[in-house]
């Protein structure tokens, strides 16, 4: 019992159910222009993941140290696309500072991609070197856009709740309160 007391009042409002008689609601959810947001920051997320996952596993034999980070880059944004899509707002300024790194990570690395077509170097082993370098710079526009709609969704509210009486409840709001004040 004192658990789940406990539980219950270190938990989030989200997490907490509404009073009786009383429903929550996401105004801002039901815009069609916040939908759209939601669902180029969730494309976004996944291209990206999906970019870095071709490089790594065409690249892998001819990259040195960059293997984990780039794993590590594909989880994490695989893990935000998840979470932006149960609409948690808080994924959003992550993701936009994940996608200026990894923006300027595809901007050094991708001048070293057309070096490799040179004799002398190791080739990838399922790529053309120039395809991994031009796959590396078309990272860059996607992470500026991911930025850019990030921002977007992170302004127009998605974590915004109201909450309502339920039509035809007669729910007293102090109950046992006396029925005029002394």
């Amino acid at each position: 019992m004192v658990i789940a007391v406990m539980s219950y009042a270190t938990s989030s409002p989200a997490d907490q159910p509404a009073r009786q008689g009383f429903v929550i609601t996401h105004p801002n959810r039901d815009k069609p222009v916040v939908q759209g947001t939601r669902a180029v920051v969730i494309l976004l997320l996944l291209i990206s993941a999906l970019l870095v996952l071709i490089i790594t596993v065409s690249g892998w034999n001819v990259l040195e140290s960059a293997v984990p980070v780039q794993i590590a880059y594909v989880a994490i944004y695989l893990t935000l696309a998840f979470y932006a899509g149960r609409w948690n707002r808080g994924v959003l300024p992550v993701s936009a500072a994940l996608a200026v790194i990894l923006a300027i990570f595809a901007l050094v690395a991708g001048p070293a991609w057309f070096d490799r077509n040179k004799a002398g170097f190791a080739a990838p082993d399922f790529l053309n070197a120039g395809l991994l370098g031009v796959l590396t710079f078309l990272i860059i526009p996607v992470q500026l856009l991911l930025v850019a709609f990030a921002m977007r969704g992170f302004s127009q509210g998605w974590n915004v709740e109201l909450e309502r009486r339920e039509s035809g409840a007669g729910v007293e709001l102090y109950p046992g309160a006396p029925a005029h004040p002394a």
